[in-house]
């Protein structure tokens, strides 16, 4: 096929539309082996971003960027209509859920309308988002076909999910597999080519539906196991029992149990969201997904938990939550990253708000909150022992932090994610 000799030669000229923490990062290994490289999204800003140089994904450096739009192998535009010279594109758009819990496909409709309006033969379009199975047979493709061209004979058409790990320093773009899978043969062939230029292992399935479900499956496991954990941690603190400590002695078995842990709730754009795009995909078949929608009652409920630990908290010192300074040690939905998506610290600090409580944070990664009507800002630890606070809660443990100091100078602390490990004293409520 002369599309996969073009690609393999370095002669294509790749696209991406989006620029996020997926799409960045692919661009830039694009770039990176030699192809020319052009970058889409509808944000202003982070065009100007990338043109001028500069890089605002804590995985992708400046010097990088830098480097290769000098080079001229990288460059940035809101004008979709350079798609026209593209071969290769890969759409890597957010799939966000709606209020109902079902799945919101604007932004992928989008894409895929301005790729339509400029689609010409031998051109391969991959579907990065994360979605439901059938997408891009029932979705993209149709949309692709409005102006004639066929899927499979006249351009290519492959779904890949993507594997991100935001602050991952061992798994990158390059080394995380890559799994793939076409309308066609000929189309997982092309898609395949493409990916091998950068990607160190690449494995092809039968279908995009199955690389659709691969996904769902991957994210799912997680939040069904975490779900798992929170669960025991609700029954370990009935028991008297440290959840934390069960774990860990669990996982010493070197077979048949993989450690999964309890936390504040789910954050991130994949874990919380992935789950319900199967979900929904599974009633529109007739089939009830009892363990996904279980875990997902769970997992959602854990804020509302924490909640009530820092009320315990607060009794055993009698104080009650209304008019207490209740201090939060970490925004992000995970530790060292900036990412605050679905981060359950939000909903615990709207929560708490709601009590009556006076909430502030601190966050090295997020310097400032606004969501709704929370408008906090980062502030320093020093600053935050000055002025007393009545409770401490971990909510992400990034490694910045002293917690060993943090509970010498607290009154009280709700640990939700064991970083007091190892420290003892009746100030410290753990999850």
């Amino acid at each position: 096929m002369a599309l996969i000799d073009k690609i393999r030669s370095r002669k294509s000229c790749v696209g991406v539309i989006g620029l996020g923490y997926v799409g960045l990062p692919l661009a830039v290994e694009f770039a990176k082996a030699g192809f020319s490289t052009v970058a889409f999204d509808i944000d202003e800003k982070k065009v100007a971003l990338i043109e001028g140089g500069e890089s605002y994904i804590a995985d992708t450096t400046s010097e990088e960027i830098n480097k290769l739009t000098k080079a001229g192998l990288l460059r940035a535009t809101t004008n979709f209509d350079a798609l026209e010279e593209i071969d290769t594109v890969n759409i890597c758009v957010p799939t966000p859920l709606r209020k109902t819990k079902d799945p919101d496909l604007s932004f992928i409709v989008s894409a895929v309308n301005e790729v339509a309006k400029r689609l010409h033969n031998e051109q391969l379009i991959i579907l990065e988002s994360t979605t439901y199975p059938g997408t891009v047979k029932e979705v993209v493709q149709p949309i692709l076909e409005t102006r004639g061209l066929k899927a499979g004979r006249d351009f290519y058409l492959a779904f890949s999910p993507e594997r991100v790990d935001p602050g991952n320093k061992h798994w990158k773009t390059r080394n995380i597999p890559k799994v793939v899978g076409g309308i066609n043969d000929e189309s997982t062939q092309v898609a395949v080519a493409l990916y091998e230029q950068i990607i160190d292992t690449v494995i092809p399935v039968s279908s995009t539906t199955v690389a659709e479900m691969v996904k769902l499956l991957e994210n799912t496991f997680r939040a069904v196991n975490i779900g798992l954990a929170n669960e025991f941690a609700l029954m370990c603190k009935q028991l008297g029992v440290n959840v934390w400590e069960v774990i860990d002695a669990a996982k010493s078995k070197p077979f048949g149990y993989m450690p999964f842990y309890p936390g504040p709730g789910l954050g991130g754009h994949c874990i919380p969201v992935d789950p319900f795009y199967l979900s929904w995909k599974a009633k529109q078949s007739g089939f009830e997904s009892r363990f996904i929608d279980l875990a997902g009652d769970v997992n959602s409920a854990m804020p509302r938990y924490v909640v009530e630990r820092v009320a315990e908290a607060l009794n055993s010192r009698s104080r009650a939550i209304k008019g207490s300074y209740v201090h939060l040690f970490g925004m992000a939905y995970k530790p060292n990253v900036s990412d605050i998506r679905e981060s359950p610290s939000i909903d615990i600090a709207f929560l708490l708000r709601e009590r009556g409580a006076i909430v502030s944070y601190s966050d090295s990664f997020v310097p400032h909150i606004h969501k709704g009507t929370l408008d906090l800002k980062d502030i320093p630890l020093e600053e935050v022992f000055s002025k007393g606070v009545d409770c401490a809660v971990i909510t992400t443990d990034h490694k910045d932090i002293d917690y060993e100091d943090i509970s010498k100078r607290v009154p009280v602390i709700v640990d939700t994610r064991n970083a007091l490990k190892g420290i003892k004293g009746n100030h410290i409520f753990r999850l």
